[in-house]
């Protein structure tokens, strides 16, 4: 980050939701810096919440969802944990950036659920997790405003039975080496805090990893002056 002084400095903010700060656009008298967050806000762990209105029960569901083609799996379980409910609404946010979302109803009118259960995912500012809220009908027609209050109610709920916890933003690689300098590129992988997400170790070794953000540009150079390293970079 340049230098700044006080004369002409404020922020823009890039547009994104107003929950989801990403970038932030620093103007100082014609010059702009562009500062980049290097963690996001998640949930810990999967958890459960329960809500009922007018003999219709609405059990809430939160997980953390890495990959959105994963949604599909986590209501198709809860879809066999309850055969006999009524609807399966949704609604998923996910990428560092937040900028992956859906929100889907399920047979509701429109905007009544979905939308209320991603409204509460962005009120506490996090991204990769999904909520499913499962409803079991009493009998009782509840109204659209009714029906808002519900889902986002039991939204709410799972959410406040949780953790946020803060993860960093990563960075992936994918290296390609002989089993020679497998020593040199594990210590600059350990020393940069990756992850390893998959190896093959063979005479001839392939490995995916993932590095944080804020060490990702010192990592990469070191792994650059590693003699008869391939390296690809993935994202």
């Amino acid at each position: 980050m340049m230098s700044v002084g006080k004369r002409h400095a404020f922020y823009l903010q890039r547009w994104r939701p107003s929950y989801f700060p990403y970038f932030k656009i620093l103007i100082l008298d014609r010059n702009i810096a562009v500062e980049k967050e290097t963690t996001y806000k998640t949930i810990s762990r999967p958890s459960e919440s329960l809500f009922k209105d007018r003999g219709s029960k609405f059990l809430g569901y939160a997980f953390p969802l890495n990959d959105p083609a994963d949604a599909k799996k986590h209501i198709q379980e809860l879809k066999a944990i309850h055969p006999k409910a009524v609807h399966y609404c949704y609604a998923y946010r996910t990428g560092a950036a937040g900028i992956h979302f859906r929100a889907n109803d399920d047979g509701e009118p429109s905007g009544t659920a979905g939308k209320p259960i991603l409204g509460q995912i962005d009120r506490v500012g996090i991204t990769n997790v999904i909520i499913i809220v499962v409803r079991y009908f009493g009998g009782t027609l509840l109204g659209v405003p009714g029906l808002i209050h519900a889902y986002k109610t039991a939204a709410e709920a799972a959410l406040s039975a949780n953790e946020i916890i803060e993860k960093d933003i990563e960075h992936s690689l994918h290296l390609e080496f002989d089993y020679t300098i497998m020593n040199e590129v594990m210590l600059t992988l350990k020393q940069h805090h990756a992850r390893i997400l998959r190896q093959e170790q063979q005479l001839f070794c392939r490995m995916d990893a993932a590095v944080p953000l804020i060490h990702y540009p010192t990592c990469l150079q070191k792994l650059q002056e590693i003699h008869r390293l391939e390296i690809r970079e993935e994202n």
